[in-house]
């Protein structure tokens, strides 16, 4: 089974607060993913993500402490969209990350240092069974990836809205 994590940077004022709405929204950016993932206004994560937010839970040993903990906001930062009393059971949990979070979701990812993390946080990977190289390289690809997705959505003010699709 595949299940993956879809972001998906979109102007706050496109974006209609309603579950229905929301779910058609995602489900026809899914179906245009790779030209999104070109425009650079989507990304994408694999089975993993809950390992990446890990990977940045990481950044709370390895920053100062900070009363809002930005390490949250790349996977589950947001507020939850909640279903229509006439939703299909089977739609997708949906977030809304607003701006003011893309862009402190963005600074955090912009000054965090992989290695940083890695070395905290990269035996947890290996005693999960993890090949080291492999995990090292896959978590530092979705960093990258992260990092330019909510780099370019802060710029342009916009909010990141988030699906998980099994």
């Amino acid at each position: 089974m595949s299940i993956h994590l879809h972001l998906r940077a979109v102007a706050e004022s496109e974006i209609r607060d309603d579950h229905t709405w929301l779910t058609a929204f995602m489900a026809e950016a899914w179906d245009k993913i790779p030209a999104e993932y070109a425009a650079g206004i989507a990304d994408s994560i694999d089975k993993v993500w809950d390992s990446v937010n890990d990977l940045y839970a990481a950044a709370a040993d390895v920053l100062d402490a900070d009363a809002d903990k930005p390490w949250e906001l790349p996977i589950y930062g947001g507020r939850p969209v909640a279903h229509s009393a006439d939703a299909d059971p089977s739609d997708p949990p949906l977030m809304i990350l607003e701006p003011p979070g893309v862009s402190q979701a963005a600074d955090f990812l912009a000054a965090v240092s992989f290695d940083d993390l890695w070395n905290v946080a990269g035996a947890k990977f290996t005693r999960r069974g993890w090949d080291e190289a492999q995990a090292r390289q896959e978590l530092l690809d979705h960093h990258r990836s992260l990092r330019g997705l909510y780099g370019r959505a802060a710029s342009a003010g916009h909010a990141v809205v988030k699906a998980v699709w099994a």
